[in-house]
């Protein structure tokens, strides 16, 4: 007689995941959450102080950088990087996270790992200031190796309807604030495989007293509690997330039709991540530009008479800034200066 164990899923494995998580998921709720833990569904009510709420949604993953986290079993900071690619895209329209959900898909359920990963989810959902309400683990026997794993998510926000920033206030003379990224982040693995060959991700990493892997695996930096704060100024005209299409490609979104920007790549100081896989690979300035942040990982475009408020904001929050560039006369495309 067959059985699902037998078929490769593990329902009592499952029960013990699910036993395992409750407290550092739970630990993510306050008072606005309505629902249980282990329910069919959860949910969140409005925070207080808006008069016509608008819900915005935002789904991403983790994508390749998990293939390394697999090789040398460190999973403990890719919650992070799930929760920072959905935040910090909502809060670039101004939108408050205040819920998450996660989906993780694994060739076979291990407890200790699985728990692990989830446990950065919510450490992650609690840097951002939002509730991890739900979510799912899914075993795929069969279809992928035992040790595969996957890890996608969805976060809710909310912003006054009239209040979102789109960009399309940017204004020639306008002042672009770059907010440091000391690493990749979640963008740009699939180019570092490659380009990684025979390395052994335990081998120290050049210029670093750390590995190869504890390098590429730094856990993304979490922007939307500073980029809220800078929000909050009244100076913000624009964000920008820095994520796969680096700085040209993800800057150009928010400008106007008639408005260009102009970024001097020598305002800040490339972190030695980025000079090492430029060298492993030979890539080219340009592509390393359009793959990867380089080191700035948030943009705000900000008034000129708002920059310095803007700039000790964000500061206040840890971050480190650098105004890298100007708003000009369009066309709206953006321009890499030395």
């Amino acid at each position: 007689m067959a059985t699902y164990r037998e078929a490769g899923v593990d329902l009592d494995k499952a029960d013990q995941l699910v036993e395992g998580i409750s407290a550092v998921v739970t630990s993510t709720w306050g008072a606005n959450v309505v629902g249980g833990f282990g329910g069919f569904a959860a949910g969140v009510t409005i925070p207080d102080g808006y008069t016509n709420p608008v819900l915005m949604m935002s789904t991403d993953g983790v994508g390749t950088k998990l293939e390394l986290a697999r090789r040398t079993g460190r999973y403990e900071g890719v919650g992070y990087d799930l929760v920072a690619m959905c935040v910090d895209d909502l809060v670039a329209v101004g939108a408050r996270p205040i819920a998450f959900t996660d989906y993780l898909a694994v060739g076979r359920i291990d407890p200790i790992r699985d728990r692990s990963i989830i446990a950065s989810v919510a450490a992650a959902c609690s840097r951002a200031g939002c509730a991890l309400v739900g979510g799912e683990t899914a075993e795929h026997p069969g279809i992928v190796d035992a040790d595969h794993v996957d890890l996608a998510g969805a976060a809710l926000g909310v912003v006054d309807k009239g209040n979102e920033i789109d960009g399309s206030s940017i204004r020639p003379g306008d002042v672009i604030i770059g907010i440091e990224s000391p690493g990749l982040r979640s963008n740009g693995f699939s180019l570092v495989r490659n380009v990684l060959g025979n390395r052994s991700l335990d081998d120290v990493f050049p210029g670093d007293d750390r590995s190869i892997g504890e390098v590429l695996l730094e856990p993304s930096v979490i922007y939307s509690p500073a980029v809220l704060s800078a929000c909050a100024t009244g100076f913000a005209r624009g964000f920008v997330h820095v994520t796969g299409g680096g700085i040209p490609g993800n800057l150009v979104r928010v400008l106007p039709g008639d408005v260009g920007a102009e970024v001097s790549i020598s305002s800040w100081t490339r972190p030695n991540v980025f000079d090492r896989i430029q060298q492993w690979g030979s890539i080219p300035d340009d592509e390393m530009y359009r793959v990867f942040n380089m080191g700035i990982g948030y943009i705000a475009i900000v008034t000129a008479q708002g920059a310095d408020a803007v700039v000790q904001t964000v500061e206040s929050h840890g971050h480190k800034t650098h105004v890298i560039g100007r708003t000009v006369d369009g066309p709206a495309r953006v321009t890499l200066l030395g």
